[in-house]
């Protein structure tokens, strides 16, 4: 007659860990039923990355936006909060909505002329991109 072990002996025969460990290594648990909702652990908010030529990027787009204009800066080589602070002049300015989305400042009106004086005042280079 085979002997009876607990679950936590079997793991350990079979070079498991202990379940405590293994929800903490598993990146795709959602709920447990020994501790309940599991909280991914949220990524560090990023800043923007410089161009080679240290110029920033205005660009607009509409593709992929339901047909709204929107405006995207890059290539500011910033914190996230400094993004923010610049984001936040940029959206008073124009007097629309806006965003930081990965180190890119996303303005919701076509006002290049605007912005790019703002941003010109300062101090950065400023280039159109795209249409």
């Amino acid at each position: 007659m085979a002997q009876k072990i607990s679950l936590d002996d079997w793991q350990q025969q079979l070079g498991r860990r202990d379940s405590s460990t293994d929800t903490a290594s598993n990146s795709n648990l959602v709920y447990s039923t020994e501790s309940g909702s599991i909280a991914k652990p949220k990524a560090a908010e990023q800043g923007g990355t410089a161009y080679p030529d240290g110029a920033v990027r205005l660009r607009r787009e509409k593709k992929g936006r339901g047909g709204k204009t929107v405006l995207t800066i890059s290539g500011i080589a910033k914190s996230a909060a400094e993004l923010a602070e610049i984001c936040a002049g940029l959206k008073k300015k124009c007097a629309c909505g806006g965003a930081v989305k990965d180190g890119i400042i996303e303005i919701q009106a076509d006002k290049r002329q605007l912005i790019e004086q703002h941003l010109s005042q300062l101090g950065f280079n400023v280039k159109w991109a795209g249409g």
